[in-house]
């Protein structure tokens, strides 16, 4: 979420974990932080007629590249959580 960006930069570690595999740890780091969020760029984006604008938190793509070789095989669209070391 944007709210999450202020100390987030490209380079910093990350440790992911998936609910299909509670005991992997698989190790990374943030590769990109997208140029914008995907309703800003989006088809068809959301536009208020009535002119009553409501704060939504935006989501801002981040894409983490692994860094060690993950024991077992990786399934595309696992619910994974990842936590970023912002301190580094």
């Amino acid at each position: 979420k944007e709210t999450d960006l202020a100390h987030m930069r490209v380079g910093q570690p990350a440790e992911i974990t998936f609910d299909a595999y509670p005991d992997l740890k698989v190790r990374g780091k943030v590769s990109s932080i997208g140029a914008g969020t995907g309703s800003e760029f989006s088809v068809l984006p959301a536009q208020n007629a009535n002119g009553n604008w409501v704060k939504v938190t935006q989501r801002v793509p981040v894409r983490i590249s692994i860094t060690d070789k993950p024991k077992r095989a990786m399934i595309a669209g696992l619910s994974a959580h990842v936590r970023i070391d912002t301190n580094k």
